[in-house]
């Protein structure tokens, strides 16, 4: 059975509700760019009536749709066709789930993190027009990245699972993409604080300004690994960011969310230290005397003898940044 049945004439309103964050945002976007998108599925005026809702649901990511169905509740909304946007990942044992469609409910669920980390908007889209095509019974026609997918229906059911190929990778990078990593360097401004404040006093040691001469990038290179490696695992251990499977069965779950939170504090740390650098190279460049700087390392001080200084620097300042991670709250 379609849903156009159960409802009076063709549908023409859509209610996007989305989760707080990365949800959110692709929500407000598609609710400009989907009507032009549907134009294999007219509405009942013409029309497409857009609305977006932000809204947090206690829904588990193992949750049945019919589970979030009675949750949610879309036959108690006034919009005829209801598309929930979520932040988490769903998975049918290890192959994950992009969308969940109820024919009888007039409703979809997209999960943003299966749709991978690049394209999102646009795959997001793709398969907000296939939940509508779903549920207006018309064919429609089928985007690359739907061909790519794997439709089961059972019963009023409609499921689109992920090709095996690459599916988990496409899920890491849509969880890394929901965690926001770009926002973290943002987040942690005391980090920052107590990381630039102990560059700008290591600047002052003619000791540092030798060893970055001596030291050769290799060694400049293992240095700043190791003093992100030292950021990311304090800010794990402090914050309790690593997750313990409870049983056997959860091991998959936990390796998951665990790959996803390094790979994500990773990139967060890495924009850090990049705007750490930058700021050391300044202030290298405003306050050091060339000739007292030349005196000490035995050549003139040109553009190179600046980056390498700040390169060490900016690694001996992430050390000091990790102790100032202490001082962030765990949101």
């Amino acid at each position: 059975m379609c849903s156009s049945d159960l409802m009076s004439g063709a549908p023409s309103s859509i209610l996007l509700v989305a989760d707080p964050g990365v949800p959110e945002a692709i929500a407000e976007r598609l609710s400009d760019s989907l009507p032009t998108a549907l134009t294999d599925c007219a509405a009942a005026d013409g029309k497409w009536d857009m609305s977006v809702r932000r809204d947090s649901y206690p829904v588990d990511e193992h949750a049945e749709v019919l589970e979030v169905i009675r949750i949610i509740d879309p036959a108690g909304e006034p919009e005829d066709i209801v598309i929930y946007l979520t932040d988490l990942p769903r998975r049918v044992g290890t192959t994950p789930v992009i969308v969940d469609i109820s024919l009888n409910d007039r409703f979809g669920l997209i999960s943003i993190p299966g749709v991978g980390g690049v394209f999102t908007d646009r795959r997001v889209r793709n398969l907000a027009q296939t939940v509508v095509t779903e549920l207006t019974c018309q064919s429609g026609t089928q985007h690359g990245s739907m061909k790519r997918l794997t439709r089961i229906q059972d019963d009023g059911v409609v499921r689109y699972v992920a090709p095996a190929a690459l599916s988990r990778l496409h899920l890491l990078m849509g969880m890394v993409y929901a965690n926001r990593p770009w926002r973290l360097a943002a987040g942690l401004s005391k980090v920052l604080m107590a990381a630039f404040a102990a560059g700008a006093v290591s600047l002052a040691y003619p000791t540092m300004w030798q060893l970055s001469d001596t030291m050769g990038p290799w060694r400049l290179s293992v240095a700043t690994i190791l003093a992100s490696a030292a950021m990311i695992g304090w800010l794990i251990l402090h914050h309790k960011l690593w997750e313990r499977p409870p049983s056997a069965g959860e091991r998959e779950r936990a390796v998951l969310y665990n790959t996803a939170t390094v790979v994500t504090l990773t990139i967060g740390v890495a924009i850090l230290h990049i705007g750490l650098f930058i700021l050391l190279l300044l202030t290298a460049w405003w306050t050091l005397p060339p000739q007292l700087v030349a005196h000490n390392i035995g050549h003139p001080v040109g553009l190179s003898s600046l980056l390498l200084m700040a390169w060490l620097v900016s690694a001996v300042a992430t050390l000091g940044g990790a102790l100032g991670s202490g001082m962030e709250d765990d949101e």
